[in-house]
């Protein structure tokens, strides 16, 4: 049965996988730097026998990886980029290795399954957009079915993400003794000051369905010096792009405030374009649920801990022009959460290990379910 070899090539291959996360996550490395680790990832792909493109469509830390030449296209997405000064706090080393483990069990399968094998090396997924420039350069157009799994502290099955917009926001202002002349300098500092009130005011009357949040990342350089530049990095989440777009008119009424209050002079940059809520695809989805459960996988409906299959996603703006899931693999880290340094820390480990194989064989298992019905 195939799918019994799907599983068995992903328990001959868990030495390698299990390696292949640990090497990433002891060298993590942020959005669009992630030289060392899509060569690593692309190296697994090529040693089973995938022709790989690195440098995909010009993205320098993209590859396209492709197996086999049935009718079924089967995209399946690995992400490694770390997040600044936490590593690998969100885990995206075992997606890397859960796509491989997947992809390597399927290509043995292939011609029987009818299936060309696309493995996708997605950089930037923390707020770069990575898969979004490889859309807007040609990739993932006609995927039958893409897929990937992501870690978190409990399984759940469906990606809900909020759709979210990511900001740099920056004021000049003009500088001045603080003590001798402060009536000569414009405020930076004031400006974001007056603007992070008013978004927190703003609240108020946002709905349960929008997030916004941000950092302040450059705030002055002297204490007696009235600041002249001030720079923060800015997120606006919501149920859909078209609620994203409403939410960020508001939001920009803030940082005008800021701007309005002080005579600073406000410049708003996108750093990447917005990232979508995601679009499952159902079938896929139920295939997943019935292949997880048959690995003794539980997806606890009522845990707290299950609120990761709201976080963004660049993965969403995949599922609007293909069929996609985005399931959530479980690694029993209690309280621990993503985007923590004690996340960070289960991401290696017995129970990393068994979700990176229990979600590369139901991965496989649904591709599998979906491309022979």
């Amino acid at each position: 049965m195939s799918k019994d070899a799907a599983a068995a090539g992903v328990s001959r291959d868990a030495g390698r996988l299990i390696q292949l996360s640990e090497l990433l996550h002891a060298n993590p490395e942020t959005g669009w730097q992630e030289h060392r680790a899509s060569r690593w990832v692309a190296e697994a792909l090529s040693e089973a026998g995938f022709d790989v493109t690195p440098a995909y469509l010009g993205l320098e830390t993209a590859f396209l990886a492709t197996y086999g030449s049935g009718p079924f296209r089967l995209g399946l997405c690995a992400e490694y980029d770390a997040l600044p000064g936490l590593g690998h706090a969100c885990g995206h080393n075992l997606i890397s290795a859960i796509t491989v483990g997947a992809a390597r069990a399927l290509a043995p399968l292939a011609d029987a399954a009818g299936l060309t094998i696309e493995v996708y090396g997605t950089p930037a997924e923390e707020g770069g957009g990575g898969k979004i420039e490889l859309l807007e350069r040609g990739a993932f157009a006609g995927l039958d079915l893409a897929m990937m799994a992501h870690p978190a502290p409990v399984d759940v099955a469906e990606a809900e993400p909020f759709a979210v917009s990511h900001s740099h926001v920056s004021y000049r202002g003009k500088a001045a003794h603080a003590a001798a002349y402060p009536e000569h300098g414009v405020n930076a500092a004031d400006a974001f000051t007056v603007a992070q009130v008013a978004i927190g005011l703003l609240r108020q009357q946002l709905p349960p369905t929008v997030r916004v949040h941000g950092v302040m990342t450059n705030g002055g350089e002297a204490p007696n010096a009235i600041p002249a530049h001030t720079e923060g990095r800015w997120y606006v989440r919501a149920s859909s792009l078209q609620q994203l777009t409403e939410t960020e008119e508001k939001v920009r009424r803030c940082f005008e405030a800021g701007a309005l209050a002080t005579g600073a002079t406000l410049e708003i940059e996108p750093e990447s374009k917005p990232y979508a809520e995601f679009r499952t695809f159902t079938p896929a989805l139920e295939a997943y649920r019935r292949n997880a459960r048959q690995l003794g996988r539980v997806f606890d409906e009522h845990s707290p801990a299950r609120r990761m299959n709201r976080a963004s996603t660049d993965m969403g703006n995949v599922s609007q022009v293909v069929p996609a899931i985005h399931p959530y693999i479980g690694i029993n880290s209690g309280t621990a959460l993503n985007h923590q340094p004690e996340f960070a820390a289960h991401c290696v480990g017995a129970d990393a290990e068994k979700a990176l194989l229990d979600a590369a064989t139901a991965l496989a298992w649904t591709a599998l379910d979906i491309a022979v019905p």
